[in-house]
């Protein structure tokens, strides 16, 4: 059975002008067929919150054998450098902005019950982690950063493309019974 554990819940605030002062991403782990996947690594401020996450679920960084990142920004990718076994994996179209990193088959699974797919409008090469466990679950990074972006149906602010964006709520949200966002705890679908 696939297992998820939320390593570091996300979180974004912005000033009384609606600038952001502080943002960083959630982070998952996923355990699934021997496989040990890391989804977004978050920012170096959420390294305590993550190695304490792997103590209590008795798992090491070093057993990660994947990391999957949304996108290339670095509020979700700062901490890399905690899974040195890994393959960093991202859309074709962002590999090139983060060391190390190597294109990943969209659409494709990585194992059975976790697929990624192409979620664009934050960025253009934005991702996200279909996962079918207990429930369905999206690891949504930035294509749903915020809580709000779901009940209210709007894009995220920061996008390249607010039609796609919306595209890509819609796709996740048909799909998931669990949205775990870029930038807020999990929360459930209501159908």
């Amino acid at each position: 059975m696939i297992q998820l554990d939320v390593l570091a819940v996300g979180s974004l605030r912005r000033d009384c002008e609606g600038r952001i002062t502080d943002v960083h991403s959630s982070s998952v782990l996923i355990r699934a067929d021997g496989r040990m996947i890391v989804a977004d690594t978050s920012t170096e401020y959420m390294r305590p919150a993550i190695k304490t996450a792997f103590r209590q679920i008795g798992v090491f960084p070093k057993d990660v054998d994947t990391v999957i990142l949304t996108h290339s920004h670095r509020d979700h990718a700062e901490n890399n450098d905690m899974f040195g076994n890994a393959e960093i994996l991202m859309h074709p179209d962002e590999y090139g902005n983060i060391k190390h990193a190597k294109p990943i088959g969209v659409g494709s699974d990585i194992v059975p019950g976790v697929r990624v797919v192409h979620t664009p409008g934050h960025t253009a090469g934005s991702i996200s982690i279909f996962v079918e466990a207990d429930r369905r679950y999206v690891i949504a990074g930035d294509a749903i950063p915020r809580y709000t972006n779901y009940e209210k149906m709007v894009p995220p602010a920061v996008n390249t493309d607010p039609v796609l964006a919306m595209e890509s709520i819609k796709l996740i949200t048909k799909y998931a019974d669990i949205i775990i966002p870029g930038h807020d705890p999990p929360f459930p679908v209501e159908r």
